[in-house]
């Protein structure tokens, strides 16, 4: 692609701050890092990545205004809620003096987001960027999205606790087309 020394084409990665999906997100970085791009982690202070471990990558905290107690009152669906709205302006605030320097040299960078984050997406729409979804879960995963509504509606499942709650907000995630 281009030597090692010169990484022109930027990508910044939005991962969820849980440590599953910023492990995945870290190595994705590790691997677009190794075909020649730039890479940027947009991440939240709650649950923040360590810097030192990824030398090779630019981190870019964003103000999320929560803490760890939120995580055990709000419960999961309310602390992801949360966070997208917390940290939408931030993130956009970051982004714009990157953007208006890219843009003079006609090299905007791309938005990868995990999937809890659709922050992101809007984020990438003001700021016309192209952006890509990164679910960080299994083939399994997914395909639990969209028996749910079935496995609750016949009463096989009761709609309670924290997998119940993440469920939920994966088909409101997959019922809201607004962000797209």
């Amino acid at each position: 692609m281009e030597e090692q020394g010169q990484r022109d084409r930027q990508i910044v990665l939005v991962p969820c701050p849980f440590q599953g999906h910023i492990n995945t997100m870290l190595n994705l970085g590790s691997i677009l890092h190794s075909k020649g791009f730039s890479i940027t982690i947009a991440h939240t202070q709650f649950n923040s990545p360590k810097p030192s471990d990824n030398p090779d990558f630019v981190f870019l905290p964003i103000s999320d205004g929560l803490s760890y107690s939120d995580l055990s009152s709000k419960g999961i669906v309310d602390f992801i809620s949360c966070l997208n709205i917390n940290c939408k302006e931030p993130l956009l605030e970051s982004l714009t003096p990157m953007i208006d320097e890219k843009q003079q040299l006609k090299e905007l960078p791309c938005i990868i987001y995990d999937e809890y984050m659709y922050f992101a997406e809007q984020v990438a729409h003001l700021l016309k960027l192209p952006s890509i979804i990164l679910s960080t879960g299994s083939a399994a995963n997914l395909l639990t999205y969209y028996a749910f509504p079935r496995l609750q509606k016949d009463g096989f499942i009761p709609f309670q606790g924290m997998v119940a709650q993440l469920l939920l907000l994966a088909l409101l995630r997959l019922g809201d087309q607004s962000h797209l």
